[in-house]
């Protein structure tokens, strides 16, 4: 079978916009865009945070767009499984879509475990040093794992889910994020205070 990533064309050439980034931005927000890559265990608060901090930006008229994991995993990587390569691959696209996002404008949020160092780092030499903002929700275990929202610590836990984050996989911790949150002791109205000043 024929491989069609694009990565293996070498006819493929990019093809520049007549409008430079700098005049989207302008036009758009009258700043620089963002990406915000929220990372963290299963519960820890990623979607909640990911969802209020859209509607308060955009209830201030600031233009602002999530691609939570589940969605992704829905859509653009509905073929991709829970492989360490699949979730590397996953963890690229995403970051591809945010930075087309970010040239168009718009502050973009960002809600995936991404559990592996190096797949952040990946992300954040695609998006550009300049826009990606790391924030790391570090929620305890026990604190996610009582939460459980979706009843996948239990699956993991009596072995129907294979390598899940934080039981049966690892999470590697970020040494340095943009932001640290520990949404096992600081509420949401706090959280997003604390990220829209990091926006700001």
């Amino acid at each position: 079978m024929e491989d069609h990533h694009i990565g293996k064309w070498t006819d493929v050439t990019p093809v520049a916009s007549l409008v430079a980034p700098a005049e989207r931005r302008l036009g758009v927000l009258n700043r620089a865009p963002v990406t915000l890559w929220l990372t963290g265990l299963s519960g820890s608060g990623k979607s909640t945070l990911s969802f209020t901090l859209e509607r308060a930006l955009l209830n201030v008229g600031k233009a602002a767009f999530v691609l939570d994991g589940d969605n992704i995993r829905c859509g653009l990587s509905s073929d991709l499984t829970f492989t360490s390569s699949d979730r590397m691959e996953n963890i690229r696209r995403t970051a591809e879509v945010a930075r087309l996002m970010n040239e168009a404008g718009l502050i973009v949020i960002v809600s995936l475990i991404s559990p592996a160092a190096e797949d952040r780092r990946r992300a954040r030499n695609i998006i550009g040093e300049r826009f990606f903002r790391e924030i790391y929700l570090s929620a305890t275990l026990s604190v996610c794992e009582f939460r459980d929202p979706k009843g996948l610590y239990r699956k993991a836990r009596t072995g129907e889910i294979a390598s899940f984050t934080g039981v049966s996989a690892p999470y590697e911790v970020p040494q340095e994020p943009d932001l640290e949150l520990d949404t096992g002791i600081i509420s949401v109205a706090e959280c997003i205070e604390r990220m829209l000043c990091l926006i700001e």
